[in-house]
């Protein structure tokens, strides 16, 4: 017999292995073995010319520089969103800001230091005798006290005739909302809640659900769906009735007003004409304002774009009321905004300025601070006559640092009247 060979074929008896105990296979699990790179290998055309040695390994050095870049910058981008996760330009992300004292917004007003002084000297132009606040539940008592007497004056059955009340089933359901909304921080609102403005009957509904009870949060969302659904006219009532109450009662409580209540009023610029109308005027009418509202209020005004328009008619409205400490903040505020205001403005302005010539009071800094800004601003668009009106104006009323720059910047001011001399050619 002759020897038998062995097979060397991959599929023979000899390269069969057997199978690892399990021993080993944890052993060879724990190990981990380096994966030798795919080789790639270029097809080179007959014509190429074939890539020296050194610049082979300077391109394959820019390669790992520009592969290190990339990583280092991913590295980064992912830090940044990580860092700015939490802060989103959503609405909804908005409503998980924290309130004043656990983080600071960069449109957040400034931390106020009140000066005593100040004070004082506005309270001698404050109303000695000021309206009475209307709340949202007086006007709704007003309403169907009319209601009840123009009822008894038609001599109807008042039984036949009578007011249509809300469903007990409405009321139960709204009150449940009340109480959603004096614990809301964040998240959804009930359905319930926003469709109040689509009601005819909105105002009566929203009595049910007690604003006075709604936390800064819900105040805030409820300023979004409000300003956004409700006609201007019914807008300007809200604010008027829900929203300016709470935000000075927040002032005169805490000396400060909550994060949440201050992006309320921004949201209520939305509509400006109602915010004019429901929050600065009848603010500035109260008599009561306090120099502590008028600057937080004020740089709500001063850090977002009003139409010129709005802000020409409150300036006209200002200028044209009862002068209290507060009026020569917010006109201060509305001329730094350097509109182009009608001449029928200025004219108002320069008379408002012009009736304190034989006021024996003394005048607040804010007074001579708000006619140096609408020296600087407006000096060419007043008259002659008007010029030397409120030149003769700071000899009376004058203030050691600020008349000699109200002076300076008049006289050295061009009057509209006066005409130009045309150029040399």
């Amino acid at each position: 017999m002759g020897k038998t060979k062995k097979k060397n074929s991959r599929g023979g008896v000899d390269s069969i292995k057997p199978y690892p105990n399990l021993a080993d296979q944890i052993v060879g699990d724990r190990v981990v073995s380096k994966k030798k790179e795919p080789k790639i290998r270029l097809r080179q055309d007959e014509n190429e010319e074939v890539i020296g040695s050194q610049l082979s390994k300077r391109i394959l050095d820019q390669v790992r520089e520009q592969k290190q870049e990339i990583t280092d910058s991913d590295g980064t981008d992912k830090n940044l969103l990580t860092s700015l996760g939490s802060g989103s330009d959503s609405e909804e992300d908005e409503e998980d800001k924290p309130i004043f004292g656990e983080g600071e917004d960069e449109d957040y007003y400034e931390q106020l230091e009140i000066n005593a002084d100040d004070e004082k000297a506005l309270e001698m132009f404050m109303s000695k005798k000021p309206e009475a606040r209307l709340t949202l539940a007086d006007m709704i008592m007003e309403k169907i006290t009319e209601k009840q007497t123009e009822i008894q004056t038609q001599f109807t059955d008042a039984e036949s005739v009578q007011l249509q009340d809300v469903d007990p089933r409405v009321i139960q359901m709204y009150k449940g909302v009340k109480q959603v909304l004096s614990t809301y921080r964040s998240g959804k609102l009930p359905k319930a809640f926003k469709l109040i403005p689509k009601l005819r009957n909105w105002e009566q509904i929203l009595y049910i659900t007690e604003p006075s009870t709604w936390s800064a949060a819900a105040m805030y969302q409820g300023i979004r769906i409000f300003a956004s659904n409700l006609k201007e006219n019914m807008a300007q009532r809200f604010y008027n009735l829900v929203l300016l109450p709470r935000v000075r009662d927040d002032i005169d409580e805490y000396k400060k007003l909550n994060f949440h209540l201050y992006q309320a009023l921004k949201k209520a610029l939305f509509k400006p004409g109602a915010f004019m109308k429901g929050i600065l005027i009848p603010l500035c009418e109260s008599g009561t304002c306090t120099l502590r509202e008028a600057i937080i209020i004020g740089s709500v005004i001063g850090k977002n774009s009003i139409p010129m328009l709005h802000s020409a008619a409150a300036i006209l409205k200002l200028a044209e009321m009862e002068y209290n400490g507060a009026t020569s903040i917010f006109l201060r505020i509305l001329f730094d905004k350097k509109y182009a205001l009608p001449y029928r403005v200025v004219d108002a302005v320069v008379f408002h300025f012009l009736r304190f010539e034989h006021d024996d009071r003394e005048l607040p800094v804010l007074w001579h601070q708000s006619l140096l800004t609408f020296a600087q601003r407006y000096k060419t668009d007043i008259s002659s006559e008007q010029k030397k009106a409120l030149l003769k104006l700071l000899r009376t009323k004058s203030h050691h640092t600020i008349t000699p720059d109200i002076r300076r910047e008049l006289e050295s001011s061009t009057c509209r009247d006066i005409e130009m001399p045309e150029p040399m050619c």
